[in-house]
């Protein structure tokens, strides 16, 4: 190879994330484990693929490019809804809902408890969702919390400052206040990490219950208002882009939709704005 000149083709542990099978370290580890084969032989760390070359992940090949462009699917989660796959106690989880994948699998971007609801992404892509996640992205998610309790401008103070918790400095970088009566009082408040219940724990921290908590932005991205509790959108390709640039990744270029693709899309999008919420119809079903 002359001097300067790019070697060909991509990482195969580049091409496996984005094909949804995991993060990156992820797939590094399975090259090293010997789980990915090109061409029939065991690949090895660092090997350079090309579309034309036959990709096998544990003894399945991997579809082509075409069947494996990046998708974000956007949740407006319920409570009562868990972020695993599987529950050991029987619980619906958020997996429940959302469209089959012909290949890959579906990759939360976070997390949101139990009790928690709001705006949540899935992709196929575990490079985007890893760099959505990493804290070096500096993306700030956007809460709506009901108080129980005082709050003043003291305690508003100290939750912009920073509070010590198990794990370390928290903060909200942003509260306001958002109406409510009395000792029950509605706030905006946006993080800038994704720690495991961090905006209850911030709050009962001042010695305020958290009765109600959605999340309602992440990033550059708002649950749009025809999209009810329960129900989903896929994003489309410039939306898509648009996301990776707020994670730091350049904008994939993918391929425009199909025509099919583009139907299947727009169906999906008039049917959200005609039905009622999939949460309401259950909640009627089961005498709530």
């Amino acid at each position: 190879m002359s001097e300067g000149t790019s070697p060909a083709g991509e990482k195969l542990q580049k091409v496996l994330a984005r094909a949804g099978l995991g993060s990156r370290r992820e797939m590094e580890r399975a090259i090293e484990a010997g789980r990915v084969t090109v061409n029939g032989t065991v690949a090895e760390l660092g090997e350079r693929v090309t579309e034309e070359d036959r990709i096998e992940f544990d003894g399945r090949r991997l579809p082509v490019v075409e069947e494996s462009r990046c998708r974000v699917i956007l949740y407006n989660k319920p409570v009562g809804e868990i972020c695993s796959r599987h529950d050991p106690e029987g619980r619906p989880t958020v997996y429940d809902r959302l469209p089959r994948l012909k290949t890959g699998r579906w990759i939360s971007v976070g997390r949101l408890d139990f009790n928690t609801s709001g705006l949540l992404l899935f992709t196929n892509s575990g490079e985007l969702a890893n760099r959505l996640m990493h804290p070096s992205s500096v993306i700030d998610r956007e809460y709506l919390v009901r108080i129980q309790g005082e709050v003043d401008d003291e305690m508003k103070k100290r939750l912009l400052t920073g509070v010590l918790l198990e794990d370390g400095v928290a903060r909200f970088t942003d509260i306001v206040e958002s109406g409510g009566e009395g000792r029950n009082r509605w706030f905006y408040c946006v993080v800038m990490e994704g720690r495991n219940r961090e905006v209850r724990r911030l709050w009962e921290s001042q010695g305020v219950r958290v009765s109600r908590l959605k999340r309602v932005r992440y990033g550059s991205v708002f649950i749009p208002s025809h999209v009810r509790v329960g129900q989903w959108i896929e994003m489309e390709p410039r939306e898509i882009d648009d996301l990776c640039l707020t994670a730091g990744l350049p904008k994939l270029g993918q391929r425009p939709l199909t025509p099919v693709e583009r139907q299947s899309l727009q169906r999906q999008r008039r049917k959200l704005r005609k039905s009622p919420s999939p949460a309401s119809r259950r909640g009627k079903s089961s005498g709530k």
